[in-house]
């Protein structure tokens, strides 16, 4: 494996073993805080997170094509790590939790985005889907670290995942400082003043469809992230420990699946047909969560929608990648930002159903799910349309 995507995957391990510790007490930092409007505060934390990422996303991924990735990555991590202190000093104050989110919504868009455009730039063509799906193994592999480390800490203090997350920011640092190199050489970097594409000029071509399809995909993860815990609440009593516990089994078998099936057997020109049975195994595992009324039963029914999802997020990124006629910081960074904008809708659609009728929001999802094989099928007559224009 090359050296520099070696120490990318371990980034995005760290990082997102942070990003998942917070998972299971968030929630009852804000029950502690306002426990009148739980459902809200939870929506609203996830999505102003979601909505600084979506505004700042193209312009880092942007900045990077100018000045580097490297430089961008170091200040988003420092950023990320800044954020994390802020929510563990402030975890009863709500003005405190909801200025930490907007701090690592602000800096959330300099490490991930930049670093799916890091891997694009290190990979060729030919093993882009490979290095995606290793993007999305490290991020698996993080997440489900994550929340079950946030459950055994919370056991300490509601506020130790926080401290933990931003120590695992700083190590995280130390290691791209000494051992991340720059993938953009000078030669390719977009000029000072060189007129840059805006997000909506890479939103074009066949792959717009594929924007949308992810956008969709986003949105239903996120309504999933805000509500598991309510449902779990209702319906069995749940712990912060037995949600760290539940997407840590979801994120250890999409882990399985993209570091084996999508890294070893997808092959350019054959992601589609496994995002379709990613986004059919999703909607089967929404449509069977409503029907869970243990742990046991809502784990295996998540674990199916957590195969889906680990099919559809690398195939979909890797198409983009090779599909986009901007440079590659523009394209994943507006790519980050359609998938902070289904974070920015997701939280605030899913608790509102959820208040409505806890089943709604992933009956809702699950149709979606659906709905979006129709994305797929439309990206995939555009892109023949356009291979045929061609070869004319």
């Amino acid at each position: 494996m090359n050296k520099q995507l070696l120490v990318v995957m371990l980034m995005l391990i760290t990082t997102f073993i942070g990003f998942g510790i917070i998972i299971p007490v968030m929630p009852e930092l804000i029950k502690a805080a306002d426990p009148g409007l739980l459902e809200r505060h939870t929506g609203l934390m996830l999505s102003i997170y979601s909505a600084v990422s979506f505004l700042l996303s193209p312009f880092w991924g942007a900045l990077s094509d100018r000045i580097g990735r490297r430089p961008i990555i170091l200040t988003g991590i420092v950023g990320f790590a800044a954020s994390f202190i802020l929510f563990g000093i402030g975890s009863d104050n709500l003005t405190l939790m909801y200025a930490s989110r907007v701090l690592g919504g602000l800096f959330s868009g300099a490490v991930t985005s930049v670093i799916v455009a890091y891997v694009a730039d290190v990979t060729p063509p030919e093993e882009r889907t490979k290095g995606m799906g290793l993007v999305g193994m490290s991020i698996g592999l993080g997440f489900t670290i994550g929340p079950g480390v946030g459950g055994l800490l919370s056991q300490i203090s509601l506020q130790a995942p926080f401290f933990t997350a931003a120590i695992l920011a700083l190590i995280t640092f130390v290691l791209a400082l000494s051992r991340l190199q720059e993938s953009l050489p000078p030669e390719k970097r977009s000029a000072a003043g060189e007129k840059r594409p805006s997000r909506w000029q890479a939103f074009t071509g066949s792959i717009r469809y594929l924007y949308v399809l992810a956008f969709f995909v986003a949105v239903t993860l996120a309504g999933l992230e805000a509500t598991l815990q309510l449902f779990g609440m209702q319906r069995f009593d749940v712990t912060p420990g037995q949600v760290g516990m539940m997407f840590f089994v979801c994120g250890f078998v999409g882990a399985l699946v993209q570091g084996g099936i999508v890294r070893r057997y997808i092959r350019p020109g054959g992601e589609p047909k496994f995002i379709v049975a990613g986004l059919l195994l999703s909607a089967v595992g929404f449509f069977l969560l409503i029907t869970a009324h243990t742990l046991w039963t809502a784990t295996l029914f998540l674990a199916i929608f957590g195969v889906g999802n680990a099919l559809i997020r690398p195939c979909v990124t890797s198409l983009i990648t090779q599909k986009t006629t901007v440079g590659q910081g523009v394209a994943s960074g507006l790519s980050s930002s359609m998938d902070s904008l289904g974070r920015i809708i997701g939280p605030l659609v899913g608790t509102s159903l959820f208040v409505l009728d806890l089943k709604l929001p992933y009956i809702i999802a699950g149709a979606l799910s659906l709905a979006a094989l129709l994305l797929l099928s439309g990206f995939v007559a555009a892109d023949r349309r356009t291979g045929a224009g061609t070869a004319r």
